[in-house]
Parts: C-alpha cells; structure tokens; sequence
C-alpha cells in the first residue's frame, strides 16, 4: 500500500486556509481519499494571553553587568549633549527625557542578559551653590551594580546614573 500526502495552502480574502489530502492507494486497486479543512475561526480576533516560559532556575548572571563600558557611554553621550549648551529650564527638561532615552538604548544595545536598566538623569544651573545627590536601592550586592558619570560647563552640571538590576 502506497500513500500520497498533499498539502495545499490557499488564501481567500486574507484568510489562509491549509487543505490537506491524503490519497492511499491499496494493492487491490481500490482508492480511498480523506481530505479536511483547518479554517481559523472567529475567535482569532480575541487577544491571546502572553505566553509564560517555564523557569531557568538561572541563580546568577552569566555576564556582569559592564561598569566601564556603562560609564564611557555616559561620558560620550553627556559631553556630546551638552558640550555646548548654557542652561536653560525648559530645554533642560526636555534634554533630561531625551538624554535618559539615548543612554537606556545605547546600554540596551550592549545585550546585557537578565538585567533591568534604570536610568536617571539631573542637570542643574552653577551658581556658586553646593550640591549632594543620594540614592538608597534594596538590591543583592553580589549581581546587582551601577555606573554613574557627572558633566560640567560654565553654565550646568549634568548628573547621570544608570543601575543594573540583577532580574531572576
């Protein structure tokens, strides 16, 4: 018994359609055809959930998170910013949502597996004043880690810190 299997796809009305055709063919001449119709139906149109992935069990990181290479992209993308900017507030507030932006992508770029960026920016008017900046995180000091970079000109500063947040 020989058996000949043809799949045949269609498109009507941007609808696929998949036909299988299965013919087998008996060693006592006799054919027998079985042939049906998967067609989506309407429940397509409904939002599937988002597909769970079951657990690695991954404990810590196979790739530190990159202090240096972090730190130099900060160093670039704020010295080419703002190398020639005077301060002004609402430019400044624009540029601080523009600057975060340029950093997380630029650090996203560098593939960095399992970790969260956080980026956060300040920039400030130089008035003869002085300045401390604080941060507290609740976070595993083996995995987790941050870069921080600080620009000056004659008339900003410019405070940039991304963290790394170890995500299992």
């Amino acid at each position: 018994m020989t058996k000949q299997g043809v799949n045949i796809k269609v498109r009507m009305r941007n609808v696929c359609v998949c036909v299988c055709v299965c013919v087998c063919v008996c060693a006592c001449s006799s054919i027998s055809t079985v042939s049906y119709m998967e067609e989506p139906g309407h429940h397509d149109d409904i939002p599937r959930p988002a597909v769970q992935m079951e657990n690695t069990y991954q404990l810590s990181p196979t790739q530190r998170f990159p202090v240096l290479t972090v730190k130099d992209i900060l160093k670039d993308v704020l010295t080419s910013y703002l190398q020639e900017e005077k301060y002004e507030p609402e430019l400044c507030r624009q540029m601080t949502k523009t600057i975060s932006e340029v950093i997380k992508a630029r650090v996203k770029d560098l593939m960095i597996p399992r970790y969260k960026i956080i980026v956060i920016i300040s920039i400030g008017q130089i008035r003869d004043q002085n300045m401390r900046m604080g941060s507290r995180c609740l976070w595993d000091e083996t995995h987790d880690n941050f870069s921080s970079h600080t620009f000056k000109n004659s008339s900003l500063f410019a405070t940039a810190t991304v963290y790394g947040v170890y995500f299992e």
